[in-house]
């Protein structure tokens, strides 16, 4: 990110100082919603649902690996010195939450590749299959061919995979520790820099793992085919958001409870500037409006609608926003450090 050297502090003069941009939130969003879908798709694995035909889990690694991918070229932009990014893989820190989230960034590829090979998309089969019956006669032929015939290699190692239920533990295991440990980090990431009074609670990182596990519920709620697993993912999403909303109330009264640079951070949504976007959007459109909905289809009162967990990403991701830009305009009084 870019440094700024700051040798006065005068609130008239510089009311707030703005580090990070969009591309913090973005990736902080990003990888709180790829962490809340490698839990559940672990958690599918583990109880063997990659067999059943409509299972959400050969949807999730690939969609995942997509997002991430994004997200870290989101916090690739915001690096003002990006040639030199490489150094953070030739050291680890045990001190450093930017650390510990670059290596578990990194592990994250290979336990979404495995879960990936477990449940491979269908068409992967079907383009196996038809490559068989390319003529070889041609060059393009020829490589349609060995395209076709790496395609059959893999859909036959997803057949072993699949089959041996010591690697789906393997795997399942994997992709729920790491998903944890991925969407805990975002938390920290914030929480970890102890010069923003509004950050400087252990309870982010918790509130950003059910963040993200009630976006990832919500999305997969949303594509899920099977009707059971429809209706149960509606019922996890009403249990995330209901966590999601007491934690919120912990933080604000861990914040007024603390000092008085605390209480100040939270009075930035508490009557402050951010207090509209947070109650209104975060809270009210992002997590009651949805829980509400949910709660009446999963019994049956009203039909299951997109709309809902719609609104429930929609609200995760102006989550980081509140709380990246609240966090920046928060600060300790003059001469506390």
């Amino acid at each position: 990110m870019p440094e700024l050297v700051v040798t006065r502090h005068n609130p008239l003069v510089d009311p707030l100082l703005h580090v990070w941009g969009w591309q913090i939130p973005l990736y902080l969003f990003l990888g709180g919603w790829v962490a809340g879908m490698m839990i559940i798709a672990g958690v599918v694995l583990y109880f063997g649902r990659h067999r059943e035909r409509n299972c959400v889990c050969g949807v999730l690694p690939s969609l995942s690996f997509a997002l991430l991918s994004l997200g870290m070229l989101a916090l690739f932009l915001d690096l003002e010195h990006k040639r030199y990014v490489w150094r953070l893989y030739t050291t680890f820190r045990v001190t450093s939450p930017m650390s510990w989230g670059a290596w578990i960034l990194i592990l994250v590829y290979p336990a979404l590749a495995a879960a990936w090979v477990v449940r491979p998309p269908g068409l992967l089969r079907d383009l196996a299959v038809a490559g068989r019956y390319v003529p070889a006669g041609s060059g393009f032929g020829r490589i349609v061919r060995a395209v076709g015939s790496g395609l059959g290699r893999v859909a036959a190692l997803s057949d072993r995979v699949g089959a041996s239920r010591t690697a789906i533990w393997w795997i399942a295991a994997a992709n729920i520790v790491l998903g944890i440990a991925l969407g805990i980090y975002t938390g920290v990431l914030l929480s970890g820099l102890g010069a923003r009074p509004f950050w400087s609670s252990a309870l982010l990182g918790p509130l950003f793992l059910l963040s993200g596990l009630s976006s990832a519920a919500a999305f997969t709620h949303l594509v899920a085919r099977d009707p059971v697993e429809r209706v149960l993912l509606a019922k996890t999403d009403n249990v995330f958001l209901g966590l999601e909303l007491f934690t919120i109330l912990l933080f604000l009264v861990g914040l007024l409870s603390a000092s008085q640079a605390h209480a100040d951070a939270a009075r930035l949504v508490l009557g402050g500037p951010f207090t509209a976007v947070f109650w209104v959007g975060v809270v009210g459109l992002g997590i009651v409006f949805p829980l509400a909905i949910q709660s009446l289809a999963v019994t049956h009162r009203i039909v299951h609608t997109p709309l809902a967990p719609l609104f429930v990403m929609a609200g995760g991701l102006l989550l980081r926003f509140v709380f990246v830009v609240a966090g920046q305009a928060s600060h300790w009084p003059r001469g506390a450090w």
